[in-house]
């Protein structure tokens, strides 16, 4: 490690590997693709998008041309599809990095058509379709009137594709109405792949998984069936620095606002992350409230205080010896997992994961990329 990195971001590229391959079993016989987007949901693009690569996974999802630009450099030849869609202007980059555009409005469409045409280019597109989430795509109306085109041999259509939006929750009555609807548009599109399935959904069953399934959180260890137990191995470990170690006496108070008061001659670890780094101030100790915990050797302490922009205190008063300035402490990793600190910061692992902050060193374990 540098010595003078306030905190280690270690990404366990064999994790997510096994993750896909989990993923990839339950989807038998669909193709199991990986999503990429948001930096490999803050574990590195590039490191992750050549991992998965060289495990067997061909397609790719994105958000954006620069994403996309960086994920082909990382697999030069498998499919990539870039999920914001088309803008007029982008096409010589979508054809130079021959990556595919998921089209999710009529105007869109048109817009990449003209730019097919005038180009000679036919690299093909994803048509999304809205089923229920009520944010991109296509309507249901809409897609149906489109169907026709597949009777053309240049119909240049290469997925048809929707997005659920409470996978997460087995009983939602909404998955079971966006599948159906789903399937009535996949049987117009015949011949070509169709696309439900993101991580909770390839775990209601085979009717919602078609032909091509769309895990990105569950592959970097985001519980995908917050119901039970999860299946997917962590894959992030971070740890950050001990920049002091100080003694507060019973009844002063720790940090911004007087939030929290020592109930006991209590002994702080500070350590060197905070809301800047992507630790919320949520998760911060606030009198008779539960916050979350660190490790400091390898004992679980609570966190005391307000988390600050760089720093956050943590009580170490139980610890058998005195912690040592310089000493790492473990913020995630062991039995301190994304979704408990999702938990404690108000949000989910998916948010977790992508506020993790670039001032930390960032290390890679096992896969094709060190």
């Amino acid at each position: 490690m540098d010595r003078a990195a306030n905190g280690l971001l270690t990404v366990d590229l064999d994790a997510i590997v096994a993750n896909w391959r989990k993923l990839e079993t339950r989807g038998v016989p669909a193709e199991c693709a990986g999503v990429v987007k948001a930096n490999a949901y803050g574990c590195g693009i590039e490191q992750v998008t050549r991992a998965l690569n060289t495990a067997g996974c061909k397609t790719f999802f994105v958000a954006t041309l620069e994403e996309a630009r960086r994920a082909r450099a990382a697999a030069p030849n498998a499919t990539i599809y870039v999920l914001n869609g088309y803008f007029a202007g982008t096409g010589a980059a979508f054809a130079e990095l021959n990556c595919r555009p998921v089209i999710g409005d009529l105007g869109e469409l048109a817009e990449w058509d003209a730019f097919c045409k005038v180009n000679g280019y036919a690299g093909g597109c994803a048509i999304h379709v809205d089923t229920g989430m009520n944010r991109l795509g296509l309507s249901v109306a809409e897609a149906q009137a489109l169907s026709v085109r597949v009777a053309q041999p240049d119909h240049g259509i290469t997925l048809v594709m929707s997005h659920l939006a409470c996978a997460e929750d087995l009983q939602h009555s909404l998955n079971g109405k966006q599948a159906a609807a789903f399937r009535e548009v996949a049987r117009l599109f015949s011949n070509i792949s169709a696309s439900l399935s993101n991580s909770s959904g390839i775990f209601l069953g085979p009717q919602f998984q078609f032909d091509l399934l769309r895990p990105g959180a569950a592959l970097y260890g985001v519980n995908p069936t917050p119901e039970a137990d999860n299946p997917m191995q962590q894959v992030v470990d971070l740890k950050a620095r001990i920049v002091q170690v100080r003694d507060v006496e019973k009844g002063e108070t720790v940090g911004y606002g007087a939030t929290w008061t020592a109930r006991r001659q209590t002994r702080l670890a500070i350590v060197s992350a905070g809301y800047a780094d992507g630790y919320f101030r949520a998760a911060g100790g606030v009198d008779g409230v539960r916050t979350a915990d660190a490790l400091v050797a390898e004992t679980r302490c609570p966190i005391a205080g307000r988390i600050s922009m760089d720093l956050m205190a943590i009580d170490v008063t139980d610890l058998p010896s005195r912690p040592r300035r310089g000493q790492m402490v473990t913020l995630i990793g062991g039995d301190i997992t994304v979704d408990e600190l999702a938990y404690h910061f108000g949000t989910i692992g998916y948010e977790v994961l992508t506020s993790l902050g670039d001032r930390y060193q960032r290390v890679y374990r096992g896969g094709s990329a060190t």
